[in-house]
């Protein structure tokens, strides 16, 4: 076989073999595929489309392209996957709350994509937390403390660690199949008993209208089960960031006050939603609503954190990270807030374009080999709706150096738009268990 003949039947718009594309992905493995075949690779496929087929072959050949896993454990091993938006840190309030109603969470995250945030970046501001766990301590971790969030070894789904670095700086992070086979190929290759995807759609995801997250998420969910794995889907807004802070330490200490019982709000409702769903399905609750009710339970009497706190020391970071976490997250040298000019009612907000400004402030990667701030940010957002005076904050500002600052203060105001007139509000949730 040959990539640049594979490469030349996308061009063409047919669709390689399950053979090829096996080849394809061990090729992406062990690099005898170049770099330059692996971004043409992207770009046919973005271009042109996979069939059905042709997309459950690639995330199957992405998965056996390393190790999977197999679980021996006494209760159902989930997972949850979001599609990526901005202020998105649900997996660090998910995980151990599902592990506090029973469940294993072997969790394969990723790093920032594009203008999203990553799960494990925001994890790695926790002073000493390691997320290149081997197979072996992943294992012993998710055994003992319930849940583990690690990023995928080189021995798990290689060919997807590859392709996907390669999507974030060739343009084609937002193909329908590339995103499915990157997303499944990894939780298939963990083994799971069941899924639950967190589709996003709106100014700060991907997918920008309903009928490309319906497209996105009936993809997903498809190929999921035609794989083996038992998967259902929820279609979240992201027409304003999810938690009201954008960056690595910020959104982790959104997560720690609603963990600890502080804060409510979107996050802690999508969390507690995505659980109930991942409960009922596994009969670990007798319904989605049970399911829920459990999950606010772990939430309200500690047991969340407390699973947290174990995951957290269980992966090299404080022992006492729970209890005095304010004091462990870095903060930025320059922190201050953006003022309204006017007054009005927020009727925008492009969490693009604050996604990609917090890039622009050190907090994301515009390279590969670029090295992530995690202070940087943005915290004390305002949410669609509210009303705003001269003068009042719209943003709290994070950065290493006042130019910097400068510049993305200049990106938040043509982010935000304030108006007379109070905004139609979407609803947190657009769609259940699809």
């Amino acid at each position: 076989m040959d990539a640049r003949a594979i490469i030349a039947q996308l061009r063409r718009g047919e669709d390689p073999s399950r053979e090829e594309l096996a080849w394809f992905a061990r090729g992406l493995a062990d690099k005898t595929v170049s770099d330059a075949q692996a971004g043409a690779f992207a770009m046919g496929v973005c271009l042109r489309g996979l069939s059905e087929e042709g997309r459950v072959a690639l995330t199957l050949a992405m998965r056996d392209s390393g190790d999977t896993m197999a679980w021996d454990l006494p209760a159902p091993v989930l997972d949850k996957h979001s599609t990526g938006g901005v202020g998105d840190c649900v997996s660090l309030v998910l995980a151990p709350a599902l592990a506090a109603c029973g469940a294993y969470v072997p969790m394969v995250s990723g790093r920032g994509l594009g203008h999203t945030g990553g799960t494990l970046d925001k994890l790695e501001a926790i002073p000493g937390y390691q997320t290149g766990l081997d197979e072996a301590q992943f294992a012993q971790v998710v055994r003992e403390c319930g849940a583990s969030i690690v990023s995928a070894t080189a021995d798990i789904a290689p060919a997807d660690k590859r392709l996907y670095a390669i999507r974030d700086v060739t343009g084609t992070v937002e193909s329908l199949d590339l995103i499915t086979a990157s997303i499944l190929s990894k939780k298939l290759a963990a083994g799971l008993q069941g899924l639950v995807l967190d589709v996003k759609v709106g100014s700060g995801a991907f997918m920008k209208t309903l009928a490309d997250a319906e497209a996105l998420a009936d993809s997903l969910v498809s190929t999921a089960n035609l794989a083996g794995c038992p998967t259902s889907a929820v279609i979240s807004d992201m027409n304003q960031p999810l938690a009201p802070s954008l960056g690595n330490a910020l959104e982790v200490a959104e997560c720690m006050e609603v963990l600890c019982g502080d804060k409510g709000g979107p996050m802690a409702e999508l969390s507690v939603s995505l659980g109930g769903v991942l409960l009922a399905n596994a009969g670990l609750a007798t319904d989605v609503e049970d399911g829920v009710a459990r999950m606010v339970a772990a939430l309200a009497d500690g047991s969340a954190a407390e699973a947290f706190g174990k995951m957290v020391a269980a992966h090299g970071g404080p022992v006492r990270f729970v209890e005095e976490w304010r004091r462990f997250l870095p903060e930025a040298s320059v922190i201050r807030p953006v003022k309204a000019t006017r007054a009005g009612y927020v009727s925008a907000i492009d969490g693009e374009a604050l996604g990609l400004a917090v890039v622009g402030l050190g907090g994301g990667r515009q390279v590969e080999s670029d090295v992530i701030d995690p202070a940087v940010g943005f915290s004390e957002v305002v949410r669609l709706g509210d009303r705003v005076a001269v003068g009042d904050t719209l943003l709290r500002l994070h950065a290493s150096r006042e130019d910097a600052a400068a510049a993305a203060e200049v990106a938040v105001r043509s982010a935000i738009a304030l108006s007379d007139e109070m905004p139609d509000m979407p609803p947190l949730i657009h769609e259940r268990n699809r």
